[in-house]
């Protein structure tokens, strides 16, 4: 049985016809739970450190680096998971 995982906070800080900016605090252990991206995004961490991905082919790890941006395309299916014994936090902007 799995534990109980406390979960991220998002935060909208803009929703318009173009965009949704979105901050994302994941307290240490957190998760988003599972979802599917409804538009192409842009994450750009505010911190570094070490994100857990569970997708439906496994679980694979994300090293990210505060400022470095990156980019995925509409579709993306997973639960990210903050791997990290302290808050990870990023921005993502989803793209209308």
């Amino acid at each position: 049985m799995q534990t109980q995982r406390p979960r991220a906070v998002p935060t909208v800080q803009v929703d318009n016809n173009r965009v949704i900016v979105t901050e994302w605090r994941f307290p240490p252990g957190a998760e988003t739970g599972w979802h599917r991206h409804a538009y192409d995004y842009v994450v750009v961490p505010q911190t570094t450190g070490t994100l857990h991905l569970e997708t439906s082919d496994g679980t694979n790890e994300a090293e990210l680096t505060c400022g470095v941006a990156y980019y995925r395309g509409e579709g993306v299916e997973h639960n990210v998971i903050n791997a990290n014994d302290y808050e990870f936090v990023f921005v993502e902007t989803e793209l209308r």
